[in-house]
């Protein structure tokens, strides 16, 4: 049963702000990656966010990183941005596990 995609209004922004060509690759990757399996993990394309209850995964489609949650049959995308903002989105819109103070920084690229 495919999952249902919801953009939050921040997601549907930041995919607006995108370049055309860069818009139908990532329409494109979402499709394809979490309509089905958004939790399958892969060496570099989806990763589970350590030390991360929000957003739990993360989404990689060339430069740009999409994060996104996901519950029984939902997987909601809160940000559509550049790997170079990565890091600073995560510090200021990510939710920390309350075992981890400090950010894993491999988890933001």
């Amino acid at each position: 049963m495919p999952y249902t995609i919801i953009l939050a209004p921040e997601a549907v922004e930041d995919l607006k702000a995108l370049r055309a060509f860069e818009r139908a690759t990532v329409r494109e990757a979402i499709k394809e990656h979490l309509r089905f399996a958004p939790t399958k993990t892969s060496k570099s394309r989806i990763k589970r966010l350590r030390g991360m209850r929000q957003p739990e995964y993360r989404l990689r489609v060339n430069d740009i990183r999409v994060f996104y949650d996901v519950t029984e049959h939902t997987v909601e995308i809160l940000a559509i941005i550049s790997k170079a903002e990565a890091a600073a989105w995560l510090e200021r819109y990510g939710a920390q596990d309350e075992e981890q103070s400090e950010p894993d920084e491999e988890n933001y690229s």
